[in-house]
């Protein structure tokens, strides 16, 4: 199982506590990771990404095992830990502002 941690708002928008688990057939990667979380929470469409190009949204980044995953291709296979659930996938809402 694949685990995911949403934002706040967007766990709220999913009717979701805590992380999220989800079975996700191989290749792991970014992309198939979102398609699963999406085909479970329809309600997720375009949130995460744009819902006609499937560009990231510009304030959610993607942490891989403490590294930052966001500028990466989608398709790049995710780490063993991630593949195996002892580590997630974290969706962070990035903040802006001055």
């Amino acid at each position: 199982m694949i685990r995911v941690i949403l934002p706040a708002h967007l766990r709220t928008l999913a009717r979701v506590d805590g992380e999220v688990s989800l079975a996700v057939s191989a290749p792991v990667t970014i992309r198939t990771v979102l398609d699963a979380l999406e085909a479970r929470h329809p309600m997720l469409l375009g949130t995460i990404r744009d819902a006609v190009t499937g560009e990231r949204r510009p304030f959610l980044r993607f942490f891989v095992c403490s590294e930052d995953w966001s500028h990466g291709a989608e398709d790049r296979p995710l780490p063993l830990p991630v593949c195996t659930g002892s580590e997630p996938l974290i969706v962070l809402g990035a903040i802006a502002g001055g």
